[in-house]
């Protein structure tokens, strides 16, 4: 079981990741392919929750760090959990998505640079 609550872990993680950049990565993105109006402005609303989006983003990666690299898991000789294999691409999959939500995180304050 320890791989379906890292993969809740992350997941959560991800959502607030999106939360988060969602009122400014979706305008910009949108502007990209060229759709615009006055409605874009509306999109800008959740701005204020931002710093809630970020914490819960940050506690959810930490949940799934400390899940993968301090918790040993409690596998039965002989099942899918049991091999080392299993451990090593579950964390090279946290560090991958990790780095997506950092960026993810980072763009209102680098998306000023790319206008």
């Amino acid at each position: 079981m320890p791989t379906f609550k890292f993969k809740n872990s992350l997941a959560a993680g991800a959502l607030a990741a999106i939360g988060a950049s969602v009122c400014c990565v979706v305008p910009l993105v949108l502007l990209m392919m060229g759709i615009g109006g006055a409605w874009i402005a509306s999109l800008t609303a959740l701005e204020p929750l931002r710093p809630w989006f970020i914490a819960a983003t940050v506690l959810f990666l930490g949940l799934a760090f400390r899940r993968l690299y301090f918790q040993q898991p409690v596998c039965e000789p002989g099942t899918t959990c049991s091999q080392s294999s299993v451990l090593k691409h579950q964390r090279l999959i946290f560090w991958i998505v990790a780095l997506v939500l950092l960026a993810l995180l980072s763009v209102p304050w680098l998306a000023p640079l790319f206008l």
